[in-house]
């Protein structure tokens, strides 16, 4: 029980962290920003993938799907600082 209220709580972080990121995107203009929303949104899916993977359908797994939103989060974060510092 306990974990699946962190499980939550992280993804909620990860959300929050996207909105606050986009939302100084859209005062600043940095796209190092935006990449990093984006990024946020990916870890974010990978915090709910985990939530599915290990508490709501326990019998499934979901490591290929997390691997993913990590492997896309990783990669948008590193386009973002290599390709468009400004």
């Amino acid at each position: 029980m306990f974990q699946s209220i962190v499980y939550l709580l992280c993804c909620l972080t990860s959300f929050a962290a996207m909105l606050l990121l986009l939302r100084n995107y859209l005062l600043t203009g940095s796209t190092l920003l935006l990449w990093s929303a984006i990024a946020f949104i990916a870890l974010a899916a990978n915090n709910l993938a985990l939530f599915a993977d290990l508490v709501l359908l326990p019998t499934v797994n979901l490591l290929w799907l997390r691997e993913i939103s990590n492997l896309v989060a990783v990669c948008v974060l590193l386009y973002g600082f290599i390709w468009e510092v400004d």
